[in-house]
């Protein structure tokens, strides 16, 4: 089959590679008919995940056809069905708590060395992302194998067209929880920083659970236009004092809450972020967390802080005191997305959520890497790439 392998940073090809089998009785083949780059395949295409070897198969945002199924898999050949980028068993301590995304199971024992040294415990299993987490083929291919497809895999109605489900898979709950770890009471001010594809969803979460008003920072502009399309006020932060700004548009205050939708690759010119991007790219450090810092800076006394951005390891000048002086709220993690996705797909279908805007581009699978260039060098324009495979080139 075919399918968009990693060779090192900016070298991703489609390539041809063996089909996918199944192994265990509880897994499922799907043919996949969309599958999305996700911003935080661009970590991965930066190189600055670690753990991801030449020739893995990248991508965890997709949903397809089940054409084959294990013994013990509940799914049946022909159904349509969305797969959370999380692989969770569902019979775990954690699973149990609706915490997902720390399955005790998923990530294979010889695996798990990496991130429990890394964070303490082993991490759980992700498609097609690094051997920390499982080192699982992803969905950027024809076809792919889905483990524990019995729990994890939503069908999908057949009425509703893959662009209006395929967020299912990662973004829209990543966004979703992101807003909810927030806490957002209804008069709350939210900022929310970084309008790519996790932040957007993220605002429009935020203005379906009440908050009074949601604030979006970026500097690319069509990415501002849309957030502000969807109800946010928003500021530019090359041409102003972001903390200034939202100290004024809170009455003084300091926000309610804020969102932080960058993650390990911040952009801008502060003398933090500068030097966090030579550490980065000499391998002394790990994660840019400007905006992260920034947000903390800016949310008022007993504020929440939340992070659906990724991070992969640490960061310096993190600024501590700042944390307990004011009493602030931190939470974080990777998404529980099988926790959201029924939810969700009743707020698609009865039209509370939009999940198609940001669609910018539709590309056959043999152009993703072009997808993949484009969609990392013209952020402003490129907001968001789906994939096809089958689907002729120029339609």
């Amino acid at each position: 089959m075919r399918a968009l392998t990693w060779h090192g940073a900016k070298d991703v090809r489609v390539d041809t590679v063996s089909d996918p089998e199944i192994v265990n009785p509880r897994d499922a083949i799907i043919k996949v008919t969309s599958t999305a780059i996700c911003g935080s395949d661009l970590h991965l295409y930066d190189g600055v995940i670690p753990a991801v070897k030449p020739g893995d198969v990248l991508g965890h945002e997709f949903m397809g056809e089940v054409v084959e199924t294990g013994a013990k898999s509940t799914l049946k050949k022909g159904q349509r069905v969305v797969v959370p980028f999380t692989i969770s068993c569902g019979g775990c301590f954690h699973c149990k708590q609706q915490q997902y995304s720390a399955c005790d199971n998923s990530n294979p024992a010889e695996k798990q060395d990496m991130s429990a040294t890394l964070y303490g415990q082993p991490m759980a299993g992700l498609f097609g992302y690094s051997h920390l987490t499982g080192g699982y083929s992803g969905g950027q291919a024809e076809y792919v194998r889905v483990p524990y497809s019995d729990f994890g895999p939503i069908v999908v109605p057949d009425h509703l067209d893959d662009d209006k489900v395929l967020f299912l898979s990662d973004i829209l709950p990543t966004g979703w929880m992101g807003a909810e770890n927030a806490d957002i009471q209804p008069d709350d001010t939210v900022a929310v920083w970084g309008c790519g594809p996790v932040g957007l969803f993220a605002i429009q979460s935020a203005i379906v659970m009440g908050a009074s008003k949601v604030i979006a920072i970026d500097h690319y502009p069509n990415r501002l236009a849309l957030a502000k399309k969807l109800g946010a006020e928003i500021i530019d932060f090359r041409e102003t004092d972001v903390r200034e700004a939202l100290m004024e548009m809170s009455g003084g205050i300091g926000v309610d809450a804020v969102i932080d939708a960058v993650g390990m690759e911040s952009h801008g010119f502060a003398v933090d972020n500068m030097i966090d991007i030579v550490k980065q790219k000499v391998g002394i450090g790990a994660d840019r967390a400007s905006a992260l810092k920034q947000a903390i800076m800016a949310v008022r006394f007993g504020g929440k802080v939340s992070i659906p951005g990724v991070y992969g390891g640490m960061t310096d000048k993190w600024p501590l005191g700042a944390m307990m002086e004011k009493g602030l709220q931190l939470r974080g993690g990777q998404t529980h997305v099988q926790k959201y996705t029924k939810d969700l797909l009743a707020k698609i279908e009865d039209g509370t959520l939009d999940t198609t805007f940001l669609i910018s581009h539709r590309l056959p699978l043999e152009q993703a890497s072009e997808g993949y260039k484009n969609f990392k060098e013209q952020q402003n324009e490129w907001t968001k790439v789906v994939l096809k495979p089958g689907m002729e080139s120029g339609t």
